[in-house]
């Protein structure tokens, strides 16, 4: 379990108190530290209500007896104040600055290893079309999870599952086939998933067209939208892909190649990669072993020439596992992938899924399949499900070709950034190869941050405009913070500023106020990996950024005439940039060196 520095000299402490002024024993858990609310003077509270009917006295009496017997014994506690039941302790200054004398040498964000391997899958696109707004939601996800658990120690390997198998990359290869006539991505100076996603829009266009052409002449709805000829067709392809056909295999290898090269382009540009790749035209065969060896050990049984499982006494329901003819389901498929990467990777010691709530009762059926069939591992898979992302356009479909694209998306948040940025005239000094950077750093600054400040399990609005803003909650003022800490501690190295010791007089409010705010990050971090839920941090790098353009504005840094007092707050400035630097790079955001 992780504790804070405070947390490992305040809790013996007040174990100590307890017994001595109260001849009562408590328990470490029993006792909770919480941050003074901000009305109240004090950095750390503790609620004694819990505690009275051991004490035997009131809340009042109970608090002011424990503060006394910490600021006698404790050199940390200054001094204490009881409000309705609640003690307030206030940390000496001695206390902060130390701290501040060690963030601003050390890396605060950095754990101990601990010997755990984990493995964090997200992205798992499909290969008949290219990436989307909902695909970056998860990417995003993904990869922020992957270096915050890294931060804290453990071993990652991130991969993903492409599904590049089934009807739907039919449909676009067929599609191709009758309409394309041999366009290439070279030919069409179209991405490669791009061009392929055109042509499963084709595709939906041309069975739409069909299926109504069949209603008109008297058949069915219904009958229609499965007799469409172009959908038997391309039902015919799959066949044939399954049968290995020649032409059909190397038709599809093609295509998928094109995607992967759009793919990888994107993934280049959003700063993203993988360890590696698992592809569904490989593992859909996985599993049906598994299954059977589970009918053996009487986990599944049989029906009707099908295998299921039954999960009743699970609060759910009977779900087939193959069917009657011997052909496998998705969750077949990802039974056997799960067991295949613990065999894999002897030393994992957990899978996170990253993918959309809409499968989480798929995942909480595979968890207890897994766990039925004896994996001791199972325990530790997790799905780190999210909510969907909205425009202010409405929802995205994406055989219609109304998805939001995930390069246009990215291209409109740099654009957006250019323009926002060369408003401001402060670029003068930037050749053009600069300018370009630092508008892409922005830009992707403003998309990532936006979708990672969101609890991930809630659904939310994207809005590309109010992701850029200077100004606001967002990744572009972080950035402009950090930037503005590193031109200040420019100018001191310059003007030799900041080479005194740090001064000891007591600290100012809003130099306590960041420091605080610098000392709860590590604790933050930790949490975020426990809960593996980027938007904690995401929101603290705000807080403390903010706390510190607070303490920026109202006293000075290098224009303060008494040199200890500068130094320790180009020291403060010095710790902040570091956090910030290291906190945004757990959620996959560039922080400029100027701006």
């Amino acid at each position: 379990m992780f504790h804070d520095r405070l947390h490992i000299l305040l809790i013996p402490a007040l174990q100590r108190a307890f017994k001595d002024t109260f001849d009562t024993q408590v328990e470490e858990r029993a006792l909770v530290l919480q941050q003074t609310r901000p009305e109240f003077e004090g950095d750390i509270t503790i609620n004694v209500f819990p505690f009275l009917r051991f004490t035997g006295k009131s809340p009042e009496q109970t608090g002011q007896g424990i503060g006394e017997h910490l600021v006698a014994h404790v050199d940390i506690v200054e001094r204490f104040n009881v409000v309705k039941g609640f003690l307030n302790l206030v940390i000496s200054d001695a206390y902060w600055l130390d701290f501040l004398q060690e963030a601003g040498t050390k890396d605060i964000l950095a754990f101990p290893p601990t010997g755990a391997e984990v493995m964090v899958e997200y992205a798992s696109p499909n290969t008949n079309k290219p990436l989307h707004l909902g695909h970056l939601r998860n990417i995003f996800l993904g990869w922020s999870v992957s270096r915050i658990l890294e931060a804290a120690g453990n071993k990652v390997v991130k991969v993903q599952v492409i599904n590049d198998r089934g009807i739907h990359i039919c449909k676009s290869m067929l599609a191709w086939q009758r309409f394309g006539n041999g366009e290439t991505p070279v030919s069409s100076g179209l991405k490669g998933d791009k061009l392929v996603g055109k042509y499963y829009v084709e595709f939906d266009k041309a069975y739409k067209k069909e299926v109504d052409t069949l209603v008109a002449t008297g058949t069915s709805r219904e009958e229609a939208e499965k007799q469409a000829p172009i959908l038997l067709e391309a039902q015919e392809m799959l066949r044939r892909w399954e049968a290995n056909d020649p032409e059909v295999r190397a038709l599809w290898e093609k295509m998928n190649g094109w995607v992967y090269d759009g793919f990888n382009a994107t993934y280049q540009r959003i700063g993203v990669d993988f360890d590696k790749n698992y592809y569904e035209s490989r593992t859909y065969v996985l599993g049906k072993a598994d299954v059977l060896e589970g009918v053996k050990k009487g986990v599944f049984y049989e029906k009707d020439g099908a295998v299921w499982v039954d999960n009743t006494k699970e609060g759910l329901d009977e779900k087939v596992l193959l069917r009657r003819d011997g052909t496998s389901v998705y969750m077949t498929q990802d039974i056997g992938t799960a067991i295949r990467r613990f065999e894999e990777f002897p030393d994992l010691k957990k899978l996170i899924y990253t993918v959309g709530n809409e499968q989480d009762y798929h995942f909480k059926v595979l968890f207890i399949i897994l766990k039925k069939l004896g994996f001791a591992w199972a325990d530790e898979l997790f799905h780190l499900s999210y909510g969907m992302v909205d425009l202010p356009s409405g929802k995205m479909k994406s055989r219609e070709g109304t998805v939001v694209d995930a390069d246009d998306l990215v291209q409109e948040v740099v654009d957006t950034a250019r323009a926002v940025t060369s408003e401001l005239g402060k670029l003068d000094d930037f050749d053009e190869e600069e300018k370009a950077a630092l508008f892409e750093m922005i830009g992707l600054a403003a998309l990532k941050y936006f979708l990672l400040k969101v609890d991930p399990k809630k659904r939310m609005l994207f809005d590309p405009a109010a992701s850029i803003d200077l100004q606001g909650h967002t990744g572009p003022f972080i950035q402009y913070t950090y930037a503005r800490i590193r031109s200040l501690l420019r100018k001191a190295d310059e003007a030799g500023a900041g080479t005194s010791a740090m001064d000891d007089h007591p600290l100012l409010p809003e130099e306590r106020a960041v420091i605080k705010q610098l000392h709860q990050l590590p604790a933050v971090l930790n949490e975020a990996a426990t809960r593996l839920d980027p938007s904690s941090l995401a929101n603290h790098a705000y807080e403390l950024v903010k706390a510190y353009n607070g303490f920026y504005q109202s006293v000075p840094v290098l224009k303060e005439a008494d040199a200890g007092k500068r130094s320790r707050r180009l020291a403060l400035s010095t710790a902040v940039a570091m956090a910030t630097k290291k906190a945004m790079w757990c959620l996959g955001i560039e922080v400029p060196e100027r701006m």
